[in-house]
Formats: structure tokens, C-alpha cells, sequence
């Protein structure tokens, strides 16, 4: 092939939807990966999507409509937010889902209770139904191309609304496991993935793996296709109507990394797969760019010796850790400082807080403290309650010997913990409203009442702590987009044949994590949106 309709760049959840929309407003597609692994950060993912007023949701008889979803992103707009994205994504993501189900690249139900993040808000659901879970997907049915997703070695074979993260249990009968692990079945975000693989390769649009994209083509004002090398080897693609950026964010590129974000940033939760190849395209196109310092905040658990398979280091995000009870977190000075609980994007805030005393950011270093109660209960990282605490985790006997090992003021140390403790027995955190709020509880042990579900005292020796990070699902901010997808220049105006989507462009909804799935729901819309606009940029 030296000409397509469509070129999509990028092979994850964006990519993929792209191509399916594209290929069904009747182009021809060509779907172009630089790795040889496909799904990115979506195939490591929960794989949860948030849309408003979805299609599951409507048929729960759960009310939602467009003006509170558009009340509920105002409510938290700090000027990040484009009229004409934001109105795109909300008006389009019912239609994105419908079309993404119908053409069997999608199956998914409602992620029961799941709130929104930001319940004081106007227009937020504490009820939940925004949140959308998928369906398990055998990997089986993708024959040779199943062992090409990122991460295929770690199997998930639990829907997520079956685990404590999706508000479940985590107890699977073990006949059923083992058939779920014997037919390969797999949940999260590998079923995402799976599913949007199968339904593109059911329409013969099959990933072109191993492509360094160098240069996108232009005649005159218009992108017309691509340049780069494939295995060494020259290698150029022409397109017809357009060509659509969806290759992920930049967090992975320590320039554009350097250059772009705010604040402290060090073990992002990606693959090591987003370098921002599209942003350096966009940039080289003449792209006006937006939130650019912004990303999908996380903290994260970095475990020793535990690289990804090209060496670089492994981060996991920490939610439950910092949730259940008997846990707390304190930073350098032996001090909390935040709502341990609160929603993993907003609590980036607290990290990054500066210090124009100390000219310095005094909650990091920051450390999750746990005490035995804990262990016996709960899980930290990939260890499980029941299996032995494994050698990363720094263990003392008393709380002053603990402070000693992490390096923390012992006497403020203990004081923070007596603080904390009398609070926690009292069902009350004056501090930090720990607990005040039901999404505060989703994540805690929901066996406990109230405030218990997350506020528990840590009393019982031996004590423990773990250093946690600030890192990221992703970047979100890129090259600026119209409601149309449309890449557009520095004057404003759409560059001629150039799209995108997903953690590649300047994201919809600014930097606003509006809800579990708040970064795919932006990306499966505007997937399906540029798709279709490209596909039709020249009838």
C-alpha cells in the first residue's frame, strides 16, 4: 500500500475508534503503530470510560442530562476549558459509545455506585452511572495478534466491578478463575483493547507495527501523508482525506517533559511507549498547542526490581493503599498533608505544593504509613493480606524507630499519628474532611460504617511505610483541537488534512478528571470524531 483514504497513527483506544469510524463512513484505512505493541496505556489501564448521560445509563433510567454535565466541568473550569471541545465531547460521547457497541468493538454495563469526583459541584452524580465497565473478552479470538498487546504477560481475567477498585469483592468462585485464565478471558482494559482490535481486524484494517513516523507530508497548506523508516527501511504512506494523531502523551520524553509540565513528576504509571511522536509532529506542523503543563495526576508505588521489558522503571498507581484504614501518609517533615482518600488527579495538588521559603516542594519526599491492623486486612501494592511483607516495605516496632528509618522528625512524627488516631476513633477528621465525602468511601472498606471505612487508627505494632510518588496516567495537553477534531494552526485556523485524538491533543475537557474513565471517555469520542471527519474531509 502507498495510498489510503485515512491514516491513523497511534494503535491504542483513540487510534483504533478512529480507524472504525473512518472505515465505517466508508474510507479506506491504514492504522500506523511505531512499536511492536499495540493498546498503549489503555491495555494497561481499568479501561473504565465516563460519558455523560451513555447509553447504559439511559437504559437504567438514570437521569443525566447535557446541561449538568456541562454545569458539572464549569463548576470546576481555571480557564482550561474550549467551549467548542468540551460541547463536542459531551454532545458526541453517547453517540461514540452507541456507534463503538453496535459495530461489536465494545461491551460494557454500568459501573454500579461509582460517584463522580467532585460531589459539591453542581450537575456531579453521586449515585453514579457515568462510569462504564467492560464485559470480559477472550484474547483467543485474535489468534496471533493477542500476543502483540502491551502487557499481555499479566493476565486480568476479573471484570473490574468484581474487585475492590470497581467496588466488588475481589472473590471469584476458583472454578470460575480457572476457566476465565483456561479461555484466556481477560477484563480491564485488555477487553478495551481486545475488543477494538477484533472489530478492526473483522474489517481487514490490520495494524502496521514497528513505523517511526518522522514527518507528516504536505502539499501546499495540506498534510497528504507520512515519512519515516520501518525496520530500518524507508517508508511513506500517502492519504487522501487526512491523517490522525493518536500516539498518547509525552510523559516518557525528559525534554518535552521538562519543557511542558508543572511541578515535581518522576514515576509515571504509562508505558514507556509515550514519547510525544505526535506533539513533535503537530509542533513541526505549525499546531497552536494547549494545556500543556497539565496531565492525568496519579500517585504512585514504584517496587524494586519489577522494569518494564525495555528496562525502564515501573510505577503502579496507589488507590486503595491510601484509603482503607489504618493508614495515613506523611511528608519530609513527619507531617500529613492532605485528605489521603481524595481522588487521585486532585491529589497531585498537595505534591505540588511550593514552598517560596524553603524554595522547595516540603511534601516530598511523602510516605504511606501503615500499621499491622492493615496487613492482616488489606493489600499494598501486588502483595495481598495473608502473604508475607516483602523487603520494600520499610517494618520498626515502635513509631519512633519507623521515623528514624525513613527519615522523618520523630517527634512530630508521633504527634501526627496520636493526632490522627484520636480523630480516627472519633469518626471524624477535622484536618482534612477525610471520609466527609462518598467518594472518599468507594475506595475504603466498605464491610466498616461510615466514616470507619476509611478512618482506622494505626496503633498496632510492628508499623510500616512505603515512599510514595507523584506520577501519571498520562499527559493531556497537545496540539488544539475544533469540535470537529481538526488540528488546528497557530492563527487558529484547522491545518487541511490533520486530526486528532486521545492523550495526543490538548484534551477536551482541559485538565479536568471529571470521573473513573475521565480520560477514555474524552478519547473514544474524539477517536470516533475525527474519524469520521476524516473521512469525509474530501466528498
Amino acid at each position: 500500500m502507498t495510498e489510503t483514504d485515512v491514516i491513523v497513527l497511534g494503535c491504542g483506544p483513540a487510534g483504533m475508534t478512529a480507524a472504525l469510524a473512518a472505515h465505517e463512513a466508508g474510507a479506506e484505512v491504514a492504522i500506523i503503530e511505531r512499536f511492536d505493541r499495540i493498546g498503549g496505556t489503555g491495555a494497561i489501564s481499568g479501561g473504565v470510560i465516563w460519558v455523560p448521560d451513555n447509553p447504559r445509563q439511559r437504559a437504567a433510567g438514570m437521569a443525566d442530562s447535557r446541561e449538568e454535565a456541562l454545569a458539572y466541568f464549569r463548576a470546576l473550569d481555571h480557564g482550561d476549558l474550549v467551549d467548542a471541545t468540551l460541547e463536542a465531547f459531551v454532545d458526541q460521547g453517547p453517540e461514540a459509545l452507541a456507534f463503538l457497541e453496535d459495530a461489536g468493538a465494545l461491551k460494557v454495563a454500568l459501573l454500579e455506585g461509582y460517584p463522580d469526583y467532585y460531589l459539591d459541584r453542581p450537575g456531579a452524580k453521586p449515585e453514579g452511572g457515568r462510569a462504564l465497565d467492560h464485559d470480559l473478552f477472550s484474547l483467543d479470538e485474535l489468534g496471533e495478534w493477542a500476543g502483540r498487546i502491551t502487557a499481555i504477560e499479566e493476565p486480568k481475567p476479573m471484570m473490574l466491578r468484581e474487585t475492590p477498585l470497581g467496588g466488588g469483592s475481589g472473590i471469584v468462585p476458583p472454578e470460575e478463575l480457572q476457566r476465565r485464565i483456561a479461555s484466556n478471558e481477560r477484563g480491564f482494559g485488555q477487553a478495551m483493547v481486545g475488543r477494538l482490535l477484533k472489530a478492526c481486524l473483522d474489517r481487514g484494517i490490520e495494524p502496521v507495527l514497528d513505523v517511526e513516523t518522522k514527518q507528516l507530508l504536505r502539499d501546499g497548506e495540506r498534510i497528504v501523508g507520512i515519512a519515516g523508516k520501518r525496520n530500518g527501511d524507508p517508508f511513506e504512506l500517502r492519504a487522501r482525506s487526512g491523517v490522525i494523531l493518536t500516539t498518547g502523551g509525552f510523559e516518557w520524553d525528559e525534554d518535552k517533559r521538562q519543557t511542558f509540565l508543572r511541578g515535581p513528576m518522576d514515576a509515571p504509571a504509562s508505558p514507556p511507549t509515550a514519547q510525544g511522536d505526535g506533539l513533535a509532529l503537530a509542533m513541526a506542523s505549525g499546531a497552536k498547542l494547549g494545556n500543556m503543563t497539565q496531565a492525568w495526576w496519579a500517585t504512585t508505588l514504584v517496587i524494586p526490581d519489577n522494569p518494564w521489558p525495555t528496562g525502564e522503571q515501573r510505577a503502579a498507581p496507589v488507590l486503595i493503599e491510601r484509603t482503607v484504614p489504618h493508614s495515613l501518609m506523611v511528608n519530609r517533615k513527619g507531617e500529613r498533608f492532605c485528605n489521603e482518600a481524595a481522588n487521585y488527579s486532585a491529589l497531585a495538588g498537595a505534591f505540588h505544593q511550593f514552598d517560596p521559603q524553603s524554595y522547595d516542594y516540603p511534601n516530598l519526599p511523602a510516605w504511606l504509613v501503615f500499621d499491622e491492623d492493615y496487613v492482616e486486612r488489606y493489600p499494598i501494592g501486588p502483595r495481598l493480606p495473608g502473604q508475607p511483607v516483602p523487603d520494600w516495605v520499610t517494618r520498626a516496632e515502635t513509631l519512633v524507630e519507623l521515623a528514624e528509618a525513613i527519615g522523618v522528625p520523630s517527634g512530630v512524627f508521633s504527634t501526627t499519628v496520636a493526632r490522627f488516631n484520636a480523630h480516627a476513633k472519633e469518626g471524624h477528621d477535622p484536618d482534612f474532611e477525610r471520609g466527609a465525602s462518598a467518594y472518599d468511601h468507594f475506595y475504603g472498606d466498605r464491610s466498616r460504617e461510615g466514616t470507619s471505612v476509611t478512618l482506622g487508627p494505626v496503633a498496632r505494632a510492628p508499623f510500616y511505610a512505603v515512599e510514595i510518588r507523584m506520577g501519571l496516567l498520562g499527559t493531556n495537553g497537545g496540539p488544539r483541537t475544533d469540535g470537529q477534531a481538526r488540528i488546528l494552526g497557530h492563527n487558529g485556523e484547522p491545518i487541511a488534512g490533520l486530526y486528532g485524538a486521545g492523550n495526543a491533543i490538548a484534551c477536551p475537557t482541559g485538565g479536568i478528571y471529571a470521573g473513573a474513565g475521565g480520560t477514555l471517555g474524552p478519547a473514544l469520542t474524539f477517536g470516533y470524531i475525527a474519524g469520521r471527519s476524516a473521512a469525509r474531509a474530501n466528498r
